[in-house]
């Protein structure tokens, strides 16, 4: 086991969650793109809001495609800021 899926095991004992239904390399995969596509502190509230679209029933693979998708066609500019149309 890494410490990472310690943490998750241990963040989901804390809250009454199955740590198997945790789909933690889209969860990653959803707070790279953005974090690297988008901007940085994007990263973490992109993760919650795949987490509430899930509990509120949404497919998680699903959410994270799209999350991905949207940050991958994200219009960035060369100094990093978002383009004025």
């Amino acid at each position: 086991m890494t410490v990472l899926d310690d943490w998750v095991t241990a963040a989901c004992a804390e809250l009454e969650l199955d740590p198997t239904e945790v789909p933690v390399s889209a969860v990653l995969d959803v707070a790279r793109d953005v974090a690297h596509q988008v901007v940085r502190p994007g990263a973490p509230v992109s993760a919650y809001l795949l987490g509430v679209a899930v509990g509120r029933g949404a497919d998680p693979a699903a959410v994270a495609a799209r999350l991905s998708a949207l940050a991958g066609s994200w219009p960035v500019e060369l100094d990093g800021t978002t383009p004025v149309e």
